[in-house]
């Protein structure tokens, strides 16, 4: 048994009051031990935790604490406290500096909070977004003509995931079977005037990430949302080397962290530009108000995802806003920020205390969002209501997510959750269940459009459409729904003509995406095409499995369904066919193929 050894040298003699101080064998040397396992606890630490170098950041805060904390921990470990409490009051005693620091962080995160808190800033809160409240949504939001509402987001992001999970059914002809699964988090953006969601992958489990990391993901999945079609995009330069999916260095938030380890990040998001190259858009955020109120958005890393180096550019806000090269950018603004910020300036435009208790013009968002686009931007929408009547909506506001320009639209009628209520009750026979409803102007009327999925197995397919009123969403008169759009408009068309609206669109002219033809266009003689399969491509629209066929006697691509022509299961390149089609294009719609 090691000697005791009392510590007189000090007057008191003693840690706290009644303590005598009993140094251990070796004392200095373990607190040189315990300040170096301190130090690599540290690095460990940060590597992990990844707070940003930032005092604006409640995450460095904890990190210091933890830091100063450990030295303790590692202290009294080395001198074995637990089973030596005579040591106790030496570990107290140079547990000192540590406990200063952390008391010191929680005074400083104190009056942080305090300065940054809603009841001293209201005001400052309230004036976080700017909002145009003159605004008429007859006027200014483009009325749905045929094109327009052919190409209207039929899918929700759950949709959109299950077809995405169906194309990389096509990285089996690419010697990648079942290694990679789609990611958890997709962005909706506006591509070549399409509305579609770019969703990255992910490794399947960690045994595939171990044998698949070096090369990184080969592609992403595109999913059209009017065409409710996804497609498998191969990298053409180099696979995706820094994700999210990604673990140790190549995680792109560490990355991000070392590269920039004072700026304070939102969530990535990931992008195609109008070529197709994938980015990641790392939005910069900073604390606007106090130390660390009022989150906003004040620029944003942008990573070439297939550059071999995680190759990065920061832009801010004002770059991202005005310079030509970066209009492709599409999100910039979280949904989540936007609303947060907007729910701010409707909840504090009368002062601190009126948001309590008189609550006049006290205004909130309604539960969700969706997305349009205009201009070439995406826009993103939600309803408003008042906080004291929540039941119906008095308006829209709509966001451009890479700008914050926003823009209130007074409108009355029912919340979208109310019209998901009504497009359901339209078909309760059936069960199926209503997205959550995409704004349009069809008539100069604010119109509800949503469609209805059949989730019984999981399948989440889209079996048909409905239109419904905002103004009248309680009148089932004033709304329709129909296994295809035309027909479904069509339907609304006559219920607002029976109003006295007229409406200037033949339902005719839209087309379905079942084939992305016109349902009621005239037949077209059918036609034959022979020769060599010199290019074989796939994708899934509405949960079944096309094709995408070239011969090397046509410059055109004939697309048909698996579940139309087996026969396209197994074709090869090389394989010499007789295609029988109708129509013309650079994609042509084929009715059978047979093998010569």
């Amino acid at each position: 048994m090691d000697p005791i050894k009392v510590d007189f040298s000090k007057k008191g003699g003693s840690a706290g009051k009644g303590e005598i101080v009993i140094p251990p064998e070796r004392a200095v040397l373990k607190i040189i031990i315990s300040l170096v396992l301190t130090v690599i606890f540290a690095g460990a630490a940060f590597y992990f935790m990844l707070p940003a170098l930032n005092f604006k950041s409640y995450d460095l805060y904890l990190y210091i604490g933890l830091v100063a904390a450990s030295f303790v921990v590692f202290n009294g470990l080395l001198n074995n406290v637990l089973a030596k409490p005579e040591y106790v009051p030496y570990v107290k005693k140079h547990a000192r500096a540590s406990i200063v620091i952390i008391l010191a962080l929680l005074v400083a995160v104190g009056i942080g909070y305090l300065v940054s808190c809603q009841f001293f800033r209201a005001a400052d809160y309230a004036d976080i977004i700017s909002v145009r409240t003159d605004g008429s949504f007859e006027e200014e939001i483009p009325e749905q003509d045929a094109a327009s509402f052919s190409s209207i987001p039929r899918l929700d992001e759950d949709s959109a995931k299950q077809i995405a999970s169906r194309a990389l059914g096509e990285l089996a002809e690419k010697g990648y079977v079942s290694q990679f699964s789609v990611y958890s988090e997709n962005t909706q953006i506006n591509y070549k005037g399409e509305p579609v969601r770019v969703v990255p992958l992910q490794y399947e489990n960690i045994i595939k990430w171990f044998f698949n990391t070096k090369n990184g993901f080969p592609g992403y999945v595109i999913v059209n949302m009017a065409t409710e079609s996804a497609e498998f995009v191969t990298l053409k330069n180099d696979n995706i080397k820094y994700s999210p999916a990604e673990h140790f260095n190549k995680l792109l938030s560490r990355h991000l962290r070392f590269e920039y380890p004072t700026f304070l990040f939102a969530d990535p998001t990931f992008e195609i530009d109008d070529e197709g190259n994938p980015y990641w858009i790392c939005a910069r955020l900073d604390k606007t108000i106090g130390l660390f109120g009022g989150t906003d958005v004040i620029g944003a890393v942008v990573i070439k995802a297939d550059s071999p180096t995680g190759e990065s550019k920061y832009y801010t806000i004002e770059e991202l806003k005005n310079e030509p090269s970066l209009q492709w950018i599409d999100r910039v603004y979280d949904s989540d920020l936007i609303v947060e910020q907007y729910d701010y300036y409707g909840k504090y435009q009368g002062g601190f205390w009126n948001s309590i208790l008189g609550q006049k013009n006290v205004i909130k968002t309604t539960t969700g969002y969706n997305y349009v686009a205009y201009d070439d931007d995406v826009w993103m929408y939600t309803g408003i209501t008042s906080v004291t009547s929540d039941q119906s909506i008095t308006g829209f506001v709509l966001v451009n997510q890479r700008t914050k320009e926003a823009n209130f639209y007074r409108v009355t009628g029912g919340t979208e959750y109310s019209a998901q209520l009504a497009a359901e009750g339209r078909v309760k026979d059936l069960g199926y269940t209503a997205t959550f409803p995409l704004l349009l102007n069809i008539g100069g009327k604010p119109t509800y459009f949503l469609s209805l999925k059949d989730v019984s197995n999981g399948s989440d397919i889209v079996q048909q459409y409905a239109l419904i009123n905002v103004e009248q969403y309680n009148n089932n008169n004033m709304g329709a729904n129909g296994t295809n759009l035309s027909k479904c408009l069509e339907t609304y068309i006559t219920a607002l003509k029976g109003s006295g609206v007229e409406v200037d669109i033949d339902p005719n002219d839209v087309v379905d995406p079942e084939n992305n033809i016109n349902p009621d266009a005239p037949a077209v003689e059918a036609l034959t095409a022979t020769g060599v399969v010199a290019d074989i491509r796939t994708a899934v629209k509405g949960g079944e499995s096309y094709y995408y066929i070239k011969l090397d006697s046509n410059n055109a691509y004939f697309a048909i369904s698996a579940s139309k022509d087996e026969t396209v299961v197994i074709l090869n390149k090389g394989t010499n066919v007789t295609i029988t089609y109708s129509g013309s294009g650079a994609i042509i719609k084929a009715d059978s193929i047979k093998i010569n």
